[in-house]
């Protein structure tokens, strides 16, 4: 496959990448290599990479034969593949082919893990810091099925949270967990209120006068920012 001079929008796609980077080595830790090459015609090269001290490279460093194998072999996502780097790590790596809107090849990310690494270090580096310092507790992420039952789990965690907050006095508690199922748009979705007022034990007025109360603060403070 032939390499092309990229341009200017080339450049700036592959540069709105750079935060995917990133990304994915936070959520793999330390033993994860994640690279960004250009696939430029003049200078097919390592544009962005986290945790390089996996295969000792930096930006700049060029691309790899294999690399540029796996862009031939013709799949824009490549199966998992196994190879050593020259300091001997055993890497378990993949290849993906970015393309622009002309569907011409102007990247590759790259994944490498380092098979070599110890198990518990892998673990730990891929577990939310906080954790080590402080008793597990339930995440407020919830990977739901289905709208009814993101709502019920919401509800569930906002009140739990705040049930269990010895900051909000007893006689707030409910206002507050209003406040915050509104701020996170609970109330735009349909039913919302009457279901909120079964699971949390308070009528649905009750509902409606904190959201009132609520959104007249906020059009109160705006006023007084304008």
């Amino acid at each position: 496959m032939k390499l092309i001079d990229l341009t200017q929008n080339d450049w700036d796609m592959l540069k709105s990448i750079e935060n995917i980077v990133d990304g994915i080595a936070a959520m793999y830790g330390q033993h994860t290599e994640v690279v960004l090459h250009s696939l430029d015609a003049k200078h097919p090269s390592v544009v962005k990479i986290a945790n390089g001290h996996i295969t000792g490279r930096e930006v700049g460093a060029p691309i790899t034969n294999l690399a540029l194998l796996k862009l031939k072999a013709g799949q824009d996502i490549s199966d998992a593949y196994l190879t050593k780097c020259a300091n001997g790590k055993t890497l378990r790596s993949i290849t993906t082919v970015i393309r622009n809107s002309k569907n011409q090849p102007i990247g590759l990310l790259c994944i490498n893990t380092d098979m070599d690494a110890p198990l518990q270090s892998v673990l730990r580096t891929m577990m939310p810091e906080h954790l080590f310092n402080h008793e597990l507790t339930s995440s407020p992420e919830v990977f739901a099925r289905n709208i009814d039952e993101a709502l019920h789990s919401t509800i569930d965690s906002i009140n739990h949270e705040v049930r269990s907050n010895p900051t909000v006095s007893t006689s707030q508690k409910s206002r507050e967990i209003v406040n915050q199922l509104h701020e996170l748009g609970i109330f735009e979705l349909k039913d919302s209120a009457q279901v909120a007022a079964t699971r949390l034990g308070i009528s649905v007025h009750s509902i409606y006068r904190y959201l009132r109360e609520i959104k007249a603060n906020q059009a109160e403070s705006e006023k007084s920012l304008a």
